[in-house]
């Protein structure tokens, strides 16, 4: 049995669309009804129209990685609670409750495998756990990884996927935009890529730290990349935006995004960028 069929969040439960106890979803793309295996066994894209919705990191790594080849790591880090943050409820019950919801302790995996025999360094959101926000685990998990790629002399791909900075852990938390950003610095001396993935959604402090500065930046169809929200931004400099000015399409017509890549697709555009920038 595979990784992806055992795990029982293969899909942030939020957009699921389900009939009948789950045995048939409805695309709210589309509208089209379809079984729910059919949306499992195509990596949670729609058959009819192709609206991506989230994947999983352990799904992600069936999709990726070259079977039995990876190895996690500092899959045992959880977030203190230095500040005692209270607001409806304790930052520390916040997590405990996101951990049993989730099935892991932070919104971060990071694996050590080989794509299609490269070996490479790959790290993926879990949007899944608190809305894959940026923590300090988030930030040290990341920075770890940096530092293995530097070491070992790997690239690394990163699949984003996050609300921004966790706002529980205040400036502890936009300390890890800095932190990261400091590791992939010094990965770039390697001459290693860094490729970053851009998934739905990627903004905050995410999109305004390492998600923009990959060697190249790759983007799903559609995915929501961007700081603040269209509302914020409009209110704040009183102008009406362009249509769908913080999606994937936008970003790749004006300059911010490389490549849009289906998901069908990723593993072979990655392997083809990697073959490309490393030979």
């Amino acid at each position: 049995m595979s990784i992806f069929s055992k795990t029982k969040a293969s899909v942030d439960a939020a957009d699921k669309r389900t009939l009948g106890r789950g045995i048939f979803r409805r695309c709210d793309g589309c509208g089209e009804t379809f079984k729910a295996e059919e949306f499992v066994a195509n990596f949670e894209v729609c058959p009819e129209c192709g609206k991506h919705y989230k994947l999983s990191a352990e799904a992600w790594l069936e999709l990726l990685m070259d079977p039995g080849s990876w190895t996690e790591h500092d899959a045992d880090l959880v977030s203190g609670d230095p500040l005692g943050f209270v607001d409806s409820k304790k930052y520390t019950d916040r997590i405990v409750a996101s951990q049993k919801k989730s099935g892991v302790k932070d919104a971060m995996m990071t694996c050590s495998g080989e794509m299609e025999g490269r070996p490479i360094q790959l790290g993926m959101f879990m949007f899944r756990f608190m809305g894959g926000s940026m923590g300090s685990v988030v930030g040290e998990k990341i920075t770890r990884m940096f530092e293995r790629a530097t070491e070992r002399g790997e690239p690394v791909i990163l699949m984003t996927s996050s609300g921004g900075a966790r706002m529980q852990e205040g400036a502890l938390s936009l300390m890890q935009m800095a932190k990261t950003v400091s590791a992939l610095g010094k990965h770039r001396e390697t001459g290693q890529p860094f490729i970053s993935v851009m998934l739905d959604p990627t903004t905050g402090g995410v999109a305004a730290s390492f998600a923009f500065l990959g060697d190249v930046n790759i983007a799903e169809p559609k995915a929501l990349i961007g700081f603040a929200g269209q509302r914020v931004i409009e209110q704040t400099i009183r102008q009406t935006l362009p249509e769908g000015f913080q999606r994937a399409e936008f970003l790749l017509e004006h300059g911010m995004v490389d490549i849009i890549s289906p998901r069908s697709e990723m593993r072979a555009t990655l392997a083809r960028v990697l073959d490309l920038l490393v030979g």
